[in-house]
């Protein structure tokens, strides 16, 4: 698994956990829908740090939480 699966798989979870949805979240973090729909659904590959240190913020979590989750700990580093 690579870096923004494992990005993708942990902002779905959390939203999962919290019993929000994508609309909800996106007005938490100040991310517009469109861009974080993208990326969730795979259609944009990449997101910006501060995109989620923005998530983060809108979850009241550091972003050492967001990363401190076992889905982080095999990434396959690419070249």
């Amino acid at each position: 698994m690579d870096l923004s699966q494992a990005v993708r798989i942990r902002i779905t979870n959390l939203i999962e956990e919290r019993n929000i949805n994508v609309s909800k979240l996106s007005t938490m973090a100040g991310i517009s829908r469109s861009t974080l729909s993208k990326f969730l659904a795979g259609k944009r590959k990449i997101i910006r740090l501060d995109m989620i240190e923005y998530i983060c913020e809108g979850l009241n979590i550091k972003l050492q939480d967001f990363f401190n989750d076992p889905i982080f700990d095999n990434i396959e580093m690419e070249d």
